[in-house]
């Protein structure tokens, strides 16, 4: 859930200027030839490609968990899943095109919206305590978190963010503001992970899941 509300808080995941930029140019790729006409390549062919797409998808998510979005080359994701380097631009459109598609296989605030919504402020509550001592536990959106102030991956972030974080809340709340409401929720959990950045990891207590507790159900209250 530690994404961002505004492209503003997209920065909350730490500076990262400066890293350098690198998208694949796919013009003057070999075709790949089939040897039938266009719009008729055989299923084989057609689960080839698949079967590549995803091995490119792995091999990123892999290796982005391990060395972050700034680290990775596109070289060396294109080496890791045995791809020509010019089928990464060709699928996913950039690095962070990549990113993007690694992240819509990440883990959303489902689990903490199940549930009787009288609830929820307690559940989001004890989320956001987690938050003050450990990141989250996924190697891909600890990477987020590090390097959403990344350009390249600005927008992606705040797509995951409306997407993955406002929009099921809203959905959820319902009634008058609801988005509104949604969003000083996020907020607080953003706050929550910037403070823990730049301050170090807290052992929660029972007071502060209370105090947590408190804040959510006025954050989400009509």
């Amino acid at each position: 859930m530690e994404a961002q509300v505004t492209r503003h808080e997209a920065a909350e995941g730490g500076a990262v200027e400066g890293a350098a930029s690198e998208s694949p140019a796919v013009e003057g790729a070999a075709p790949e030839s089939s040897g039938v006409p266009e719009g008729r390549a055989p299923e084989g062919r057609a689960r080839g490609r698949e079967a590549t797409r995803e091995r490119i998808l792995q091999a990123a998510r892999t290796l982005f968990g391990e060395h972050g979005y700034e680290q990775v080359t596109i070289r060396m994701i294109a080496a890791a899943a045995d791809a020509n380097i010019a089928l990464v631009g060709r699928y996913f459109g950039s690095k962070a095109g990549l990113f993007g598609a690694v992240l819509e296989g990440e883990p959303t605030i489902k689990s903490l919206l199940d549930g009787d919504r009288e609830g929820l402020p307690r559940r989001l509550a004890e989320y956001a305590a987690q938050r003050m001592q450990h990141p989250p536990e996924s190697p891909i959106l600890r990477a987020l978190e590090r390097s959403a102030r990344h350009p390249e991956i600005e927008e992606v972030a705040r797509e995951r963010l409306i997407g993955a974080v406002l929009q099921p809340l809203e959905a959820v709340l319902g009634g008058p503001e609801a988005l509104a409401r949604a969003r000083m929720a996020a907020a607080v959990v953003l706050g929550v992970g910037a403070l823990r950045r730049r301050l170090g990891p807290e052992t929660p207590t029972p007071a502060d899941v209370d105090r947590l507790t408190a804040v959510f159900e006025a954050c989400l209250a009509e």
